[in-house]
C-alpha cells in the first residue's frame, strides 16, 4: 500500500507541475498572438487548469475504467466549490462581479443539470459527447461577443499571477507548453494506475476513489491558482478560474471523453449527482448576498465538503 500511496503522489506532483507549465506556456503564446487577456482566462487557464481531469478522464476511459473518469467529473466540480472557494474565502471574503452572477454562474447550473439529463439511461454516449462539445463551442462563443461588448472587462485577468508580460522569445514558450504536455500524460498514467491499484488494496470501488483522492488530486492547478489569487486579492481570477474550469469539466472533459468511448454512470447515485448540483446552486444566494462570498459562507462551503467526504468514507 506504501508503494501505492507514493507513486500517487509522485504522479500527483507531476500532474501539478505539468498543468503549470501548460498554462504559462499557452497562454504567453496566445499573449504574443495578441489575444485578450479576458480572452484567455476565460479560455486557455480555465481548460489549462482542467487539464488534468482530461488527461485521467481520457485514461481511465480508454482503460475500461470509465467510473473513473465520471468520478473525477463530479467530485472535481464539487471539490472546486466545497474546497477550494470555501478555503479562498476563509483566507479573505471573495468579491463577486454581476456579470458571473448574471451569466456564467447560471451557465454552470444549467450544464449540471444537462449532465444530470444526459445520464438518465445510464451512459454518456458519442451522441451526447457531440452536444457536449457543441455546448462548450457555444460557450467560447458567449465568452468571446461578451469580451467584445465589455471593452473594460479585458482588463480583468491583467495582473493574473499565472500569466506574466512575455519577455522570452516564443519558442522559448513552445518549449515549455510541450514539455507540460508531455507531463500531464506521464504523470496522468501514474496517477490513475496508482489510484486503481490503492482502491483495490483498501476495497473500495473506482466511483469512490474517482469522487475524492482522484478528484482533489486533478484540482491541484485550481487550487494552486485560486489560493494564490485570493492571498494577492485578484478575486475575479480566483472565481473565474473555478467557474470556468467547472464548466469545461462537463462540457470539455466528458463530451471529448465520451466521443472516445461511452461513459458508464450506473456506480453513481443521487447522492453524488445531488451534491454537485447544490454546490452549483448555492452559489447563487451566496453571490449575490453583498456580491460577496463572506467568511461564514466559506465555513459552509467547506464544512459541506467535509460532510461528503465522511459520507463517502463513513469509517473514517
Amino acid at each position: 500500500m506504501l508503494i501505492a500511496l507514493g507513486f500517487l503522489g509522485i504522479g500527483f506532483v507531476i500532474l501539478g507541475l505539468g498543468a503549470e507549465l501548460m498554462v504559462r506556456g499557452s497562454s504567453t503564446i496566445a499573449l504574443k498572438m495578441g489575444i485578450s487577456p479576458l480572452i484567455i482566462g476565460l479560455t486557455v487557464v480555465a481548460f489549462g487548469t482542467s487539464a488534468p481531469e482530461l488527461a485521467v478522464s481520457i485514461q481511465s476511459t480508454l482503460n475500461g475504467r470509465s467510473s473513473l473518469a465520471l468520478g473525477n467529473v463530479i467530485g472535481s466540480n464539487i471539490a472546486n466549490i466545497g474546497l477550494i472557494l470555501g478555503l479562498m474565502a476563509i483566507i479573505r471574503p471573495i468579491n463577486i462581479e454581476l456579470q458571473l452572477i448574471k451569466k456564467q454562474i447560471p451557465l454552470v447550473i444549467a450544464s449540471s443539470l444537462f449532465m444530470w439529463l444526459l445520464l438518465i439511461d445510464g451512459e454518456i454516449g458519442f451522441i451526447d459527447g457531440i452536444f457536449l462539445c457543441c455546448a462548450l463551442l457555444g460557450f467560447l462563443f458567449f465568452s468571446y461577443t461578451q469580451a467584445k461588448k465589455d471593452a473594460a472587462a479585458c482588463e480583468l485577468i491583467a495582473s493574473n499571477p499565472i500569466i506574466s508580460v512575455p519577455k522570452k522569445p516564443t519558442p522559448f514558450y513552445i518549449f515549455i507548453l510541450i514539455i507540460g504536455v508531455v507531463m500531464l500524460v506521464y504523470g496522468c498514467t501514474i496517477f490513475v494506475d496508482s489510484a486503481v491499484e490503492l482502491a483495490q488494496l483498501l476495497g473500495i470501488s473506482e466511483a469512490v476513489i474517482g469522487l475524492s483522492i482522484v478528484a482533489i488530486g486533478t484540482s491541484v492547478p485550481e487550487l494552486a491558482t485560486s489560493l494564490i489569487a485570493a492571498y494577492k486579492n485578484e478575486p475575479g481570477l480566483a472565481v473565474g478560474n473555478i467557474i470556468g474550469s467547472n464548466l469545461y469539466n462537463i462540457l470539455g472533459i466528458l463530451g471529448i471523453t465520451a466521443l472516445l468511448d461511452s461513459i458508464i454512470g450506473t456506480e453513481f447515485n443521487l447522492v453524488d449527482f445531488g451534491v454537485m448540483l447544490a454546490y452549483a446552486l448555492v452559489l447563487l444566494p451566496f453571490a449575490w448576498t453583498n456580491l460577496q462570498i463572506s467568511r461564514k459562507e466559506g465555513f459552509v462551503l467547506l464544512g459541506g465538503y467535509i460532510a461528503y467526504m465522511f459520507y463517502l468514507f463513513p469509517s473514517m
